[in-house]
């Protein structure tokens, strides 16, 4: 019998989840640099590129984190490229002002997501389009 459990969304986790390739060095360099700021543990940080499987509980496939930062909310939705670090700026020291303000002039992110879309279809085509960068590849 399946289990009515398995089609239910997540729990909201009460603080932020951020999903990360700790596989790339840039990525490593700049969550590296997130969480030192973090010392009250507000944000949930994980390393997909170690541990993929919490990805899927929340519906976000392996190749979509890998082309995006993606991180969910402390209610449970779902935000990726420059929202997503708005997101966590919100809930660290140092940047808290900055993403408190961003969070209200969402034309400012949306240019903000533009340019990241760049740079991250640049770090996809440059680090995991040949699958090097698979879990156990």
């Amino acid at each position: 019998m399946p289990d009515p459990a398995a089609n239910r969304p997540p729990k909201a986790p009460g603080r932020p989840i951020v999903f990360f390739d700790g596989g790339c060095p840039l990525c490593r360099r700049e969550i590296g640099h997130y969480q030192r700021l973090d010392t009250a543990a507000a944000v949930d940080w994980r390393d997909i590129h170690a541990d993929a499987a919490p990805l899927a509980a929340w519906g976000i496939t392996w190749d979509q984190a890998m082309q995006r930062m993606h991180a969910v909310s402390p209610e449970g939705r779902i935000r990726s490229g420059a929202w997503a670090f708005v997101l966590v700026w919100r809930h660290l020291p140092y940047y808290r002002w900055l993403g408190g303000v961003l969070h209200r002039l969402p034309p400012v992110v949306w240019l903000m997501d533009r340019v990241y879309n760049v740079i991250a279809r640049f770090r996809w085509r440059s680090r995991c389009d040949d699958g090097v960068c698979r879990p156990g590849g």
